[in-house]
């Protein structure tokens, strides 16, 4: 497993501080306030129920912290790795209330950013043996992308364009209203600076022609069959990277990879992929360890 790099605590708290104002409302957590004793401690563990690739654990320790520094918390599970039903991702200690007031942003965090990272490892798996790479797209969660595309990242794949100012991406609105491949990629060329990448959607191989007569970098190859795109891949030959993408699926995706196509991109492993089942469970005063 790579080690990720921790995302920077300046970019996670704003997230992490609204979602827990939002749970918090205007008075605060009624139920334990009122049911769990102020000086009541407890310990626990965010434990997995199913198979699957953890993502987002920084993220979950931090709603923890927010509600109370005193909360002693330990990542036992890094992002990036798999997990059985069973085993333990976070340990937790300290203060009930705080504890069981911070529970459900925690795992609403944890378990959706987790569902993404079990849903790319997924397709990076179909895909072994074939030099294709998973990346994921712009549809993603107001708000989340880059807690997002961090997920995609510990499922083995790769980051899209994370805006709209990042690349150029000329997708058929943009032909129609240009006036055509050409003058699209002229125009872009002319407009953006000289690290910038010029990404052209086609739909047809006499598009692809176009598109690799102007001179674009990346060609998005649209809802081609495999033995569409191994004519693509065949046309190209190496000047430009190719991409597929539309309809794919775990089924389908070897197929596509097999056709020797660089990226392979998939919008529902963020807009659409099942959230991963971990709950915390509560231990008694003899349970875990903080070595």
């Amino acid at each position: 497993m790579k080690t990720l790099p921790a995302l920077p605590r300046i970019l996670l708290e704003p997230v992490v501080r609204a979602a827990l104002a939002e749970d918090l409302g205007r008075a605060g957590d009624i139920t334990s306030d009122s049911v769990v004793p102020a000086a009541a401690t407890m310990r626990g563990v965010i434990a997995a129920r199913e198979r699957g690739t953890i993502a987002g654990t920084e993220v979950a320790a931090l709603a923890f912290h927010l509600m109370d520094e005193t909360i002693k918390l330990r990542i036992v599970t890094a992002d990036g790795s798999r997990v059985a039903p069973g085993d333990g991702v976070l340990r937790i200690e300290g203060p009930a209330r705080a504890i069981l007031s911070a529970e459900r942003v925690a795992l609403n965090l944890l378990c959706h950013l987790s569902g993404i990272a079990t849903a790319t490892a997924g397709l990076v798996e179909a895909v072994g043996g074939h030099k294709a790479r998973i990346t994921c797209t712009r549809k993603t969660t107001p708000g989340l992308r880059f807690l997002e595309k961090h997920a995609v990242r510990a499922g083995g794949g790769a980051n899209h364009r994370f805006g709209l100012d990042d690349a150029v991406l000329i997708k058929d609105n943009h032909i129609a209203v240009a006036g055509g491949i050409h003058p699209a990629v002229t125009r872009a060329r002319a407009a953006v600076g000289h690290l910038v990448k010029v990404e052209v959607e086609v739909d047809t191989l006499e598009q692809l022609d176009e598109a690799l007569a102007a001179g674009a970098d990346v060609v998005l190859l649209d809802n081609m069959p495999p033995e569409t795109l191994r004519k693509a891949v065949a046309l190209v030959d190496g000047r430009a990277i190719t991409e597929a993408s539309g309809r794919i699926t775990v089924e389908r995706v070897p197929e596509i990879a097999a056709t020797g196509v660089d990226l392979i991109s998939a919008g529902w492993i963020t807009h659409s992929a099942a959230t991963l089942d971990l709950g915390l469970d509560v231990e008694d005063g003899a349970g875990g360890t903080w070595v």
